[in-house]
């Protein structure tokens, strides 16, 4: 029935100051320290726990009460934080008594833990299982329970910044309402003063500590052994109040511990079934009471490796991680070789150490011995000619007068020095020693060699270019000689052609000279040429020859010749 309801806050839960106000009200002996950590133990040769079951008087009353007081001696291994029936409970609002969430996970004893909303189901303040982050309070300041991934159980305020340090994470992880216990002696008026919300009246929270009632409670001895409190009550009726648990507590040896969930909330269960009287009634029949649903609880149960596959370098045996070699650590999360094991030229593995290239040795402090490089020296060099190797990266250093990846190659003509780097300064361009840079250097017999070749090619390349040089200055002619023999040719070819033409001239005048009877040419004299002569002679032709003369006066049948004219 949700009928025995105790809530330290009348809305919300928890203070709205920050971290910073608790730890600057806390007591000075403290420092800036909000919390306390304990290592845990791990005794793997005894029972997992001790559950304990009492009843004892109230000093200063007459009241008695009955209770459970478990001991788990491998807190680390053993305890878990669940949330309300199994993982996914506390996103979905959910409720579940601690018998169906114990007997689920197969809890050997279990008590419920953490507060929640009764309205709405809603988990409240910090909470991780098993490593997992389930929810963060965002920074509310209430006292919290944890077990970090070394085994450290820590107790007491932590900021949001603690919640969420990854560099030894919690693995179990849940809020409570009121420091009881710190460093031994009771804690509450410093509590009061801490998680009391400004916004509402002290009294609710007052009576919330005062009033008598069933309550859970967790913390540790002096050895780091877990303890988890639980005793029976009802509300103003019957049960303890904060003070009297956190004397009784004291009394048996607790040196930290906060108050979890109490009143109807109550809950304590072995193998699975209610081992404790609830205070809240039972639906549909009041005359019974019934274990509340609850949120979380703590849950002891049988030895796991966290986490499960030991971090991949181990395997679980009994609870316990064994190791592969090379690993160490509950979890074989750590390297056995750590630094700085390998100085600061190598680097930690499972194999131990593995030395930046140049170094070697066990702890690799020793430089490579020379002709090797590389990483443990294990690569040996192939420098030629005395060259020194970059114990790191292998690459050779050639002595004066050599070069080249292995110092094989001779200094060309013209340098010398290391590398090669430096230029001769010979009179006339002359090579020098390729190591001392010295001008009277005898240089061996295949360098004279090869000089000599290149004497040889370099005056015809001379003289081929002085040779193109002139042609290309020398005055060209206009013509060709080709041209030039055709000119000749044709010219000598015209001048037999005219001797040609004389010499026929000539024959024709000696043939003529021996047939003077025939003449080619008219004589007629000069008497005859003028015009009336001419006439007459024309009259006198006519009469002769009728009217069918010729014409033309140098017919052959006119030529005149000297018999002619004496025969006229």
């Amino acid at each position: 029935m949700d009928d025995d309801v105790l809530v330290p806050y009348a809305h919300g839960h928890g203070p709205s100051h920050s971290h910073r106000h608790i730890r600057d009200c806390q007591p000075i002996n403290h420092g800036n320290t909000t919390h306390e950590s304990w290592p845990s133990s791990n005794h793997s040769v005894l029972p997992l726990a001790e559950s304990t079951v009492f009843v004892t008087d109230v000093p200063g009353s007459s009241r008695y009460v009955y209770g459970h007081m478990t001991v788990v001696h491998d807190p680390l291994r053993t305890v878990s934080v669940l949330e309300p029936g199994g993982p996914g409970g506390c996103g979905m609002n959910q409720r579940a008594s601690v018998e169906e969430t114990a007997e689920a996970a197969g809890c050997l004893y279990a008590q419920n833990a953490g507060f929640f909303n009764t309205k709405s189901g809603k988990c409240l303040g910090n909470v991780v299982s098993d490593g997992r982050m389930v929810q963060d309070s965002g920074g509310v300041q209430n006292a919290q329970f944890g077990i970090r991934k070394d085994g450290t159980l820590t107790f007491g305020y932590l900021s949001q910044e603690d919640v969420l340090d990854q560099s030894n994470p919690f693995v179990q992880l849940v809020s409570g309402v009121v420091w009881l216990l710190r460093n031994g002696e009771v804690y509450i008026n410093q509590s009061l003063e801490a998680e009391c919300d400004t916004t509402q009246e002290t009294g609710l929270f007052r009576t919330f500590v005062d009033v008598v009632s069933a309550r859970t409670a967790v913390g540790h001895d002096a050895e780091g052994k877990l303890i988890l409190f639980q005793i029976d009550g009802q509300t103003r009726i019957r049960g303890m109040s904060l003070w009297e648990m956190a004397e009784f507590l004291k009394k048996y040896g607790v040196i930290n511990a906060i108050n979890l969930d109490g009143g109807g909330s109550s809950t304590y269960v072995i193998d699975g079934s209610l081992a404790s009287y609830p205070s809240d009634h039972c639906k549909p029949d009041n005359r019974w009471r019934c274990g509340r649903h609850v949120s979380t609880i703590l849950c002891v149960h049988q030895r796991r490796c966290r986490p499960s596959d030991c971090s991949g370098h181990g395997d679980c045996v009994d609870g316990r991680c064994r190791c592969q070699e090379g690993w160490q650590g509950a979890a074989c999360d750590s390297l056995v070789c750590q630094p700085p094991a390998c100085s600061p030229h190598g680097v930690c593995t499972a194999n131990g150490c593995v030395c930046d290239a140049g170094w070697r040795g066990k702890n690799c402090s020793q430089e490579c011995l020379p002709g090797f490089y590389g990483d443990g020296c294990n690569q040996t060099c192939a420098c030629a000619n005395g060259g020194s190797c970059d114990p790191v990266h292998g690459r050779c250093a050639c002595p004066p007068g050599f070069h080249g990846n292995a110092c094989e190659e001779v200094c060309p003509l013209g340098f010398f020095g290391l590398s090669c780097a430096q230029e001769c300064h010979c009179d006339d361009q002359c090579p020098c020693d390729p190591q001392t840079g010295s001008c009277n250097a005898t240089l061996q017999q295949a360098t004279n060699y090869t000089l000599q070749r290149a004497g040889h090619c370099l005056a015809k390349q001379i003289i081929t270019s002085w040779r193109r040089e002139e042609e290309a200055h020398r005055e060209q002619p206009y013509l060709t000689e080709r041209t030039w023999l055709i000119i000749t040719f044709t010219l000598a070819s015209l001048l037999s052609v005219s001797l040609l033409i004389h010499l026929v001239r000539g024959c024709r005048g000696s043939v003529a000279a021996h047939f003077p009877k025939r003449r080619d040419y008219s004589y007629v004299p000069l008497t005859d040429i003028n015009g009336a002569a001419s006439q007459a002679k024309a009259d006198t032709g006519k009469s002769r020859n009728g009217d069918f003369g010729l014409d033309g006066s140098d017919s052959q049948d006119e030529i005149w010749s000297p018999s002619d004219s004496g025969r006229s």
